[in-house]
């Protein structure tokens, strides 16, 4: 069995190198209990395989293998509460393997190709189907904040972010977790421009939903950041940045301050995280993120 090279990469973790063995004996499991016929090449996400099939009666699927950790853990769940509306529709699920078979959408036309402005449209008008009750089984947003806290607090002191910044991000995070609108609704979390996908039922459908139960406001940060050579190429960053923004905001009826507030949390989180790795190869990321984060600042 072909395993991506993208998968490969992620060896070198624990998890990883005890998963990737197992992984070929996972899906011609999954293949032969289920009665999927492969029908396509391997494809892969930043951790999932996926595989194109269909099913006993010819229907497109895909076949889903995912990498345990506990950002995934709900996909499912996710998937099955929205029923299609707005996301693929999940037609059968094994959460002990990780295993999904999902409604089949092209995987070769994501919003990377619409211009910038009609991509965060798309995204915005996907919101409202999206952001439903949510279910019980989720884990909340304000106990995921109320942990990153402490770590923004340690950042105050580091020489590449402004101290300024990191103290308005900590008083942020401490002032969300305490904040009940902070949960509630079930939130992606990970929408971008790459997990959505057009498709035959519908022009466009979610994919690789990390649900949590949120803030709708929390949703608009990863538009910031995904296509960015795109903002780099205006020239004018703050500019790129905040006509993103506006456009969401405007498009969805979400609160411009508390969107604000929620990126100026993600970006100095995602600073966090990449300060903790200590790859070089992050420094450009850190850079992204501090400037999102002042471009959020009035």
């Amino acid at each position: 069995m072909r395993i991506p090279g993208r998968l490969l990469a992620g060896a070198g973790t624990q998890d990883w190198d005890d998963w990737l063995p197992r992984l070929p004996g996972l899906v011609n499991g999954l293949l032969e209990e289920w009665r999927l016929t492969p029908d396509g090449e391997p494809m892969a996400g930043a951790a999932a395989y996926v595989l194109p099939v269909r099913d006993g009666d010819r229907r497109p699927a895909a076949l889903k293998v995912t990498v345990p950790h506990w950002e995934a853990e709900h996909e499912h769940l996710a998937l099955r509460a929205w029923g299609g509306n707005g996301a693929v529709r999940l037609y059968r699920a094994d959460p002990r393997r990780w295993a999904m078979l999902l409604e089949r959408a092209d995987h070769t036309r994501d919003l990377n190709r619409p211009g910038i402005g009609e991509a965060c449209e798309i995204v915005a008008g996907l919101y409202p189907r999206l952001h439903r009750r949510a279910i019980p089984q989720l884990r909340r947003l304000s106990d995921v904040i109320g942990k990153v806290a402490g770590g923004l607090a340690g950042l105050r002191d580091h020489p590449a972010v402004p101290r300024r910044l990191a103290d308005h991000a900590h008083s942020l995070a401490r002032s969300f977790a305490d904040d009940p609108n902070t949960d509630g609704r079930l939130i992606h979390t990970d929408l971008h421009f790459d997990n959505v996908l057009a498709a035959e039922r519908e022009p466009w459908l979610v994919i690789d939903p990390k649900p949590l139960s949120g803030d709708p406001a929390y949703e608009v940060a990863p538009l910031l950041w995904n296509r960015w050579a795109e903002a780099v190429a205006t020239h004018d960053l703050r500019g790129a940045i905040l006509d993103r923004l506006f456009t969401v905001v405007d498009a969805a009826g979400l609160d411009e301050d508390r969107v604000r507030d929620w990126v100026i949390v993600r970006e100095l989180s995602n600073v966090m995280y990449a300060l903790r790795s200590g790859k070089p190869a992050d420094d450009d990321w850190i850079t992204m993120s501090i400037v999102i984060a002042k471009a959020m600042v009035p």
